[in-house]
């Protein structure tokens, strides 16, 4: 009985890889191509924002004395309350 079963388990795997070979792959756009498509305009679109964004060059002297003077103020204003 046992081996009558699994006779019957293997011709009916059998016929499932035979079917799946027998049935032709859909050829058409893959998914991958299409994320890499999207991703390469992504990254197009963000590097032309990064060059419109991009802030003139200031030395670490000037920015550094730009953050002192904010927190001087800040200070100063909860000092005042």
């Amino acid at each position: 009985m046992k081996r009558l079963l699994a006779l019957a388990l293997g011709l009916f795997g059998l016929r499932a890889l035979l079917r799946r070979r027998s049935h032709p792959v859909a050829e058409g756009p893959s998914p991958a191509d299409d994320l890499r498509q999207k991703l390469a305009e992504t990254r197009a679109a963000e590097e032309a924002q990064a060059e419109e964004a991009a802030e003139p060059a200031t030395s670490v002297d000037d920015r550094r004395a730009d953050v002192h003077a904010r927190a001087r103020q800040t200070i100063d204003e909860l000092k005042e309350s």
